[in-house]
């Protein structure tokens, strides 16, 4: 199936507009994460005590709080998720054993006895467990970034894999921007760093990675085929090579991702957005950022060597006379 016949899109002829787009909302994102409002962190790497109940009936979130503010947990974070008989409780509040998941569940049933619910899952996190888990979630992508440079310089020339994870690297950032951004103008979302986004942005490298390659196979081939023709031509006509296969892939698997974002409920929102944002940014960046810095980098090269040429053509004509 092509949704594409005979495409001849001029995208690289474009790129520097594009370079400025990204550039743009990658300092947005910054500076409202820097000065309006950080991406909370969430029990696996801030530390603290979760629960999740089931109760028997519609639970008011209300009544639920007051009960925690009794209890002595003050603005504790309370949400549902999917139905309102599901329940999930954090707290930052971390003592031995089960004490704080023992003080809730007292705390609960003496202010809404006639309700009973059952506890489906109790995480507890320490504080050095949870530094633990932010050092291990950044080097877990700073190490993957650099075993896909390693494999792509194997596979292409270096400047392919140079321009493979400046693209992976702009992935992260921009979707990072994005959850900034997002979480900043919708409280609503309440994203948060958590175990499973980390899922999401390694989920995210390894996709854009994976349409990246296909992209520069085509480039690779065009390149050995088109040996005379202008390189920003050969460039161009890869991309729309693969145009076809790009959009199909990505918009099937970010329909999925969005079902998953509308109706996964609170526990997968935070996945699901994350991965959405990097299913566009990923096949963006493809075109727009990996390929554009091979253009760059090869119409350099050839600049480099005609100018060579020619000087040595002048130095031969000086000796010559």
């Amino acid at each position: 199936m092509r949704i594409f016949e005979n495409a001849n899109y001029d995208f690289l002829g474009k790129r520097k507009i594009f370079y400025m787009v990204s550039l743009v909302i990658i300092v947005i994102g910054f500076v409202v994460l820097l000065t309006a409002k950080s991406i909370p962190l969430g029990i696996d790497f801030s530390g603290g005590t979760e629960l999740q109940l089931k109760f028997e009936k519609d639970v008011n979130i209300s009544d639920l709080r007051a009960a925690m503010d009794e209890a002595g947990f003050q603005g504790m974070e309370i949400k549902t998720m999917g139905t309102e008989k599901d329940v999930l409780l954090r707290t930052p509040m971390q003592e031995e054993g089960q004490l704080v998941s023992d003080k809730i569940q007292t705390g609960i049933k003496n202010k809404i006895s006639d309700n009973t619910f059952e506890v489906q899952r109790i995480d507890k996190v320490g504080p050095k467990i949870g530094a633990e888990l932010r050092r291990n979630a950044f080097f877990a992508v700073i190490f993957s970034l650099i075993a896909i440079l390693i494999y792509l310089a194997f596979r292409f020339q270096f400047v392919f894999a140079v321009g493979a994870v400046v693209a992976l690297f702009h992935d992260v950032l921009i979707t990072i921007a994005a959850i900034a951004i997002a979480d900043a103008v919708i409280p609503g979302l309440r994203l948060e760093f958590n175990q499973s986004m980390l899922a999401a942005f390694l989920t995210l490298v390894g996709f854009s990675s994976n349409d990246t390659v296909v992209v520069f196979d085509r480039i690779r081939e065009n390149i050995k085929l088109f040996k005379n023709e202008n390189t920003l031509d050969v460039m161009n006509k890869s991309i729309n090579a693969t145009l076809s296969r790009t959009i199909i892939t990505s918009g099937i698997v970010f329909l999925t991702v969005l079902v998953l974002f509308i109706f996964g409920g609170e526990v997968n929102r935070s996945f699901a957005f994350t991965f959405g944002v990097g299913i566009i940014t990923g096949t963006y960046s493809s075109v727009f950022v990996a390929s554009a810095i091979v253009t760059d980098w090869k119409l350099k090269t050839v600049q480099t060597l005609k100018e060579k040429a020619s000087g040595n053509l002048r130095s031969a004509k000086v000796k010559k006379a």
